[in-house]
């Protein structure tokens, strides 16, 4: 298994609020973690929020005793949650701070995935692109409820508020997906500023034209600033 991770600030914010981690070698009991963390908050409490929420899940699945994968990583987010609850407790600039949160292990054939906001994994090979997680939204519960069409919240001036976030409460809620993966399966990991910017079938295209995961990972990143890069960028292949 080969990975590549970028992170870029866009086109419109001054600052970074991602947070991107990728580990091919083994952490703690897992043989390989990936996260994306896409903060929150004002003047640089997004950032913190980000970094803080993915150091503290790192460090928790290096502690951590357990063989189970789900288990691990359930443990390090809900520990992630409850520090970045501390963190914004003890500074008032950082109060009401989060971050969304899409983290996965690779165990042989099959991936593992933990989603939290609406930071998305998909999984893509020659025919098609799928969407994995499923995004914690306003508007993706409208989409759910058939209220809205996709394509109407792919425009819609509240997308981007999120029903579900670690660090904005004493307890989080998070999505675990189990997949099987085909040799030729690519994973494809992304904040909402890719996800808002190209659209799927224009992923999925990138991601079929080049072998090289490089290439394609910054080809996402540079059409998105070109579609505007409205918001931070980060991607993980």
């Amino acid at each position: 298994m080969k990975s590549y991770s970028v992170t870029d600030v866009g086109q419109k914010r001054r600052e970074n609020q991602d947070y991107v981690y990728a580990s091919e070698q083994p952490i703690g009991n897992l043989p390989n973690l990936f996260v994306v963390a896409d903060g929150m908050g004002g003047h640089n409490a997004g950032d913190f929020a980000s970094r803080c929420a993915v150091s503290v899940m790192v460090e928790s699945v290096k502690r951590d005793m357990s063989f189970n994968p789900i288990k691990i990583i359930r443990h390090a987010i809900e520990t992630a949650n409850e520090q970045v609850c501390v963190q914004a407790d003890l500074d008032p600039q950082k109060s009401g701070m989060g971050t969304t949160l899409v983290a996965v292990t690779v165990v042989g054939h099959y991936a593992y995935v933990a989603n939290v906001g609406d930071s998305r994994l998909y999984l893509s090979d020659s025919h098609d692109i799928v969407q994995i997680t499923r995004d914690h939204s306003w508007i993706a519960e409208m989409v759910r409820r058939g209220e809205i069409s996709r394509e109407e919240a792919r425009n819609h001036p509240d997308k981007n508020i999120i029903t579900r976030a670690v660090g904005t409460g004493p307890s989080v809620r998070i999505d675990f997906f189990d997949v099987e993966l085909e040799e030729e399966t690519r994973i494809l990991m992304c904040s909402d500023g890719l996800s808002n910017m190209v659209s799927d079938d224009t992923i999925q295209e990138i991601l079929c034209s080049s072998d090289d995961i490089e290439k394609s990972a910054e080809s996402l990143v540079a059409l998105a600033n070109e579609n505007g890069g409205r918001d931070n960028i980060s991607v993980i292949i």
